[in-house]
């Protein structure tokens, strides 16, 4: 039994170690989608009220404390050092009580979160059709609509008679995509990073 115990002790011993070693990449790479986003302004025009500078400096941030839970908690399972671990799991919580925070927060202020974006949408597709700011922001229209295969921000008529070649659904154009980009981003985002937090909550409680 105890040679059972202690082969049971090790095998969970590494999963812990290969589990934060994932994490720590994901910390990393979190943080270098701050680096990335403070030196290209991509798609950021997108959302006039947001700053580039503020965005960049919360990825940098949450790149950072993911990055060091992460290796508290590999260096710890790996030296099996008490002390580092109890640091680890004690991080570890503040970091799921983060999260439950922020998606309470979302549900709670859902009506609210969907009416700033569409605002936000709405006024940058605005500029870009005054052409009071730079091209940047054209571009970064077209990448979306072609990308998601939508047209405007609820459907082509926002964009008030002068529906760009990337709301095109064929070449040459017979026809321009139906659905708006909104409700395309939001979908995606409901697939891609919400499943990717439940995922996060579910190991964090694993260990």
């Amino acid at each position: 039994p105890t040679k059972g115990r202690m082969s049971c002790l090790k095998c969970l011993k590494y999963t812990m170690c290969a589990v934060n070693f994932i994490f720590f990449l994901c910390g990393a790479a979190i943080f270098g989608l701050g680096i990335y986003m403070s030196t290209t302004s991509k798609y950021l025009p997108l959302f006039p009220s947001f700053s580039v500078v503020n965005l960049a400096s919360a990825l940098f941030v949450i790149g950072i404390f993911v990055t060091c839970v992460s290796f508290l908690g590999f260096l710890g399972a790996l030296k099996e050092n008490r002390c580092l671990l109890m640091s680890f799991f004690s991080l570890l919580f503040l970091l799921m009580l983060a999260e439950l925070t922020v998606a309470c927060l979302l549900l709670l202020y859902e009506n609210e979160i969907d009416s700033f974006i569409q605002n936000e949408l709405m006024t940058s597709l605005k500029e870009t059709m005054t052409g009071d700011i730079k091209n940047t922001t054209t571009i970064d229209w077209s990448i979306i609509q072609k990308t998601f295969q939508c047209c405007g921000v609820n459907n082509a008529t926002d964009w008030k008679g002068n529906v760009p070649d990337s709301c095109c659904d064929s070449k040459p154009c017979r026809g321009v995509w139906t659905t708006g980009c909104y409700l395309k981003l939001k979908n995606w985002f409901e697939s891609n990073l919400l499943g990717t937090g439940i995922g996060v909550i579910v190991v964090c409680s694993i260990e």
